[in-house]
């Protein structure tokens, strides 16, 4: 397998020196990072709280948290999600740019939020399980965080919707119209 790639890499150089520019293209800039990753969390905080007071009123007990873990989420899939988005949009229709930062964002976005609250839920039941690296406490933690994971794609991607969807149609059109971000 070794020897193929090797062969493929000398007979086809272009196609690596093509993967590498893009990979550096596609690297954004610190100040689209440190803009973007606070706004998108931020957005992403304000659709969950938009939704639990819409739907559920004052009865939101623990509304600081919910908040903190939906921003922290949006935050923490940003740079990923924006640079996974540069990377299969640059030299791509205004469309094809639209559907990358929409999926990646709404991709990422998810799972960084759902990893984030099943660090949260394994937390908690952590007191409960066996000793650290044992047999049983790798079943532990594996159940534990599958079943969190389960329960906020079940209960958490609500809070999106429908301002959350919203803030990501409206954010991956201005990232797609705009041609002039994907050159460096």
């Amino acid at each position: 397998m070794r020897v193929d790639a090797e062969n493929a890499m000398h007979r086809s150089p272009g196609f690596f020196r093509c993967l590498g520019w893009r990979l550096l293209a596609a690297l954004p800039t610190g100040r689209q990072l440190l803009l973007g990753a606070p706004l998108w969390g931020l957005l992403m905080a304000v659709s969950a709280a938009i939704t639990l007071l819409l739907r559920e009123g004052e009865a939101t007990f623990q509304l600081p948290k919910i908040l903190l873990l939906f921003f922290a989420g949006g935050a923490l899939a940003w740079p990923f999600s924006y640079f996974l988005g540069r990377f299969c949009a640059l030299g791509r229709s205004a469309e094809t740019r639209f559907a990358a930062y929409f999926l990646f964002l709404t991709v990422l976005t998810i799972a960084a939020t759902a990893f984030l609250y099943a660090m949260d839920y394994r937390l908690f039941y952590a007191r409960w399980h066996a000793p650290l690296g044992t047999r049983i406490w790798q079943y532990q933690f594996l159940y534990t965080t599958g079943a969190a994971v389960y329960q906020f794609v079940v209960l958490g991607i609500r809070l999106y919707l429908p301002f959350g969807l919203a803030a990501l149609g409206a954010t991956s059109l201005w990232l797609a119209r705009r041609p002039h971000d994907m050159q460096r």
